[in-house]
């Protein structure tokens, strides 16, 4: 599988560019911001974009996905929790009040246990409620996308709508530790001491996870 990490947009979002090898199709998870260069990424890498993923409804990391369909007409997939709440008046409320406009409504919603194909690989879908309640993780040939599930020595914040720090770590504990030790995490955000992890690492090092194992 071929990775891209991208640091993009004002609130410097993980964004990540997820392709087969052998027919140079790709994924975008959460392009949010900078889709410019995100896009002049992917040229440059000599792929095609056929999906656009949102690892969660927060509109710092939907804040792409107008202009990425604009630009490349791939649909938009996310859970259909956080689609249905982050498309009420209560969700784009809270777009505007990042300084956001609403993302559209995406155009297919996935689900856990969902493979998503990307030509001769996928992504499989891991339904991570905790920061949101449509939270997901995405994992693929030894790749977890966490998005804001779990970062390098920290966990997603749960003091927004629908948000619960039990429910974050039991998510982690059943659906992300049970992953192999030398799965390599790529995070929502670069917040801790190197852009990216490990399952193992984080199980070690992480003071959120203490005691979850």
């Amino acid at each position: 599988m071929i990775v891209k990490q991208l640091i993009v947009g004002f609130f410097q979002v993980g964004c990540y560019i997820a392709g087969c090898e052998k027919t140079h199709q790709c994924v975008l998870i959460d392009p949010a911001g900078d889709e410019e260069r995100i896009m002049a990424t992917v040229n440059d890498l000599g792929l095609e974009v056929v999906a656009t993923i949102n690892t969660h409804g927060h509109p710092d990391h939907t804040c792409g996905n107008r202009k990425i369909a604009a630009l490349t007409g791939a649909k938009t997939l996310m859970h259909r929790l956080d689609d249905e709440y982050f498309s009420s008046p209560a969700g784009e409320a809270m777009a505007r009040q990042f300084g956001i406009e609403p993302s559209p409504p995406a155009d297919r919603h996935i689900q856990d246990g969902e493979r998503i194909e990307i030509g001769d690989t996928s992504l499989t879908v891991i339904h991570t409620p905790g920061h949101s309640p449509g939270g997901v993780c995405l994992y693929g040939e030894n790749n977890l996308f966490t998005g804001d599930t779990l970062f390098v020595g920290a966990v997603g914040r749960t003091d927004f709508a629908g948000g619960s720090l039990d429910t974050l770590l039991e998510s982690i504990k059943t659906k992300i530790l049970t992953l192999p030790d030398d799965t390599i995490i790529w995070p929502g955000h670069d917040y801790g001491v190197s852009p990216t992890s490990t399952v193992g690492n984080e199980r070690k090092t992480n003071p959120y996870l203490a005691g979850l194992s």
